[in-house]
């Protein structure tokens, strides 16, 4: 298949509406501004976060929700593979020319995406191999192509943690599901939560459900905790745990709330 490029007064209007102003590389059809949804997250994602991902994904695709994704290894893939077995359509977001298939066990993947009337997508000229920057450029480009993204696992150096910041640049509705690093830095930046496929539904509906923060701080013990070790001098994440014994996921999960208190 050919690649075409499209200048960016052919893009669809949701691009515009974001202020892209870069054409693609496409093969496959054109996104439609039908709802769109992009599914990301870690590539050494859990069993069980991939299963997720791809309930997800399936349910949203069989409602006639398109799912954006960046084509890697775990989560990503997860979310392709669920819109095409609910029956929908799904855009790749390559790191790499449309050409070079990264990666290369994605192959057959990506062929169906194609087969299925989904979409290869590239800022990148065909013959570009992927290097590690060119999987961070192309991160605000999935959150342009969705109204929100729903981060399902990543660590506090995944770049979906990227993806989420451009979406909130632009104004996309943010979702994590808890119980990851990286997911519970999003959740205590405000970001809505995701635990069910009911979540998910309310994110698309523009109505996301939140974590409550109403509990006064001081009723959590692991506040108290992190309160304390910040009174005491402890500067930065790693004194903070050794100040209190508790978990990296723990304080970053205080630590947002207590910045709220201040």
């Amino acid at each position: 298949m050919t690649t075409v490029v499209v200048p960016s007064a052919g893009l669809p209007r949701r691009l515009l509406a974001a202020g892209w102003t870069l054409a693609l590389n496409i093969r496959g059809a054109l996104p439609t501004d039908q709802p769109a949804i992009a599914i990301v997250g870690a590539r050494a994602a859990s069993v069980v976060a991939m299963d997720r991902a791809h309930h997800l994904a399936r349910h949203l695709a069989g409602r006639g929700v398109h799912v954006v994704s960046g084509g890697a290894l775990g989560i990503d893939g997860a979310a392709h593979r669920g819109a095409l077995a609910g029956g929908g359509t799904t855009t790749v977001v390559l790191g790499s020319g449309c050409d070079v298939l990264y990666p290369a066990r994605h192959a057959p993947l990506f062929s169906e995406v194609l087969a299925r009337g989904g979409t290869l997508l590239s800022m990148l000229p065909d013959g570009t191999e992927p290097r590690p920057h060119t999987f961070l450029i192309r991160n605000p480009l999935i959150a342009a192509l969705a109204d929100a993204v729903i981060v399902v696992e990543a660590d506090v150096r995944s770049g979906s943690l990227a993806t989420a910041a451009a979406a909130v640049r632009i104004r996309r509705v943010v979702a994590a599901w808890p119980g990851s690093t990286g997911c519970d830095r999003l959740l205590g930046q405000g970001a809505a939560i995701v635990e069910s496929i009911h979540d998910a539904e309310l994110v698309m509906a523009g109505t996301p459900r939140t974590r409550s923060l109403a509990a006064p701080p001081d009723s959590d013990p692991e506040v108290v905790r992190v309160r304390e070790a910040l009174a005491s001098g402890a500067s930065g994440v790693d004194a903070i745990m050794r100040h209190t014994g508790l978990s990296l996921r723990a304080v970053l999960r205080v630590l947002p709330r207590l910045e709220r208190c201040t």
